[in-house]
């Protein structure tokens, strides 16, 4: 086995994460793809708050709402228990679908 195909950080990030998908190594795929998850809303918000100061009228406070944190919170609960088995069937697909649909609706009336 390869070097890069032991290591996810190193399998060159969305394109590793299909090539580990088509030969059905699901651990690998998941673990790319919350990492990347991860680093995009670690690295996001914290550069939309700076580039606030230059391009906005009014700096973005990162203030998280009660809404917000309830939806990362659930967020954090489904992905643990999706991942917990390693493996994925099309109910739960469905059933993350869902989530995100109701999260949704939640957010615009909100």
């Amino acid at each position: 086995m390869a070097e890069a195909d032991a290591d996810p950080s190193r399998s060159g990030g969305i394109g590793g994460l299909r090539s580990f998908l088509l030969r059905d190594k699901m651990d690998l795929a998941v673990n790319i793809a919350i990492g990347s998850s991860a680093q995009i809303a670690l690295f996001a918000a914290p550069v939309l708050v700076l580039a606030s100061f230059v391009i906005g009228p009014n700096p973005m406070a990162l203030v998280f709402n009660g809404f917000e944190l309830g939806a990362v919170f659930l967020a954090i609960l489904i992905a643990n228990h999706v991942t917990h088995d390693g493996e994925s069937t099309w109910y739960e697909g469905v059933q993350l679908l869902a989530v995100y649909a109701v999260l949704g609706v939640v957010f615009f009336y909100a």
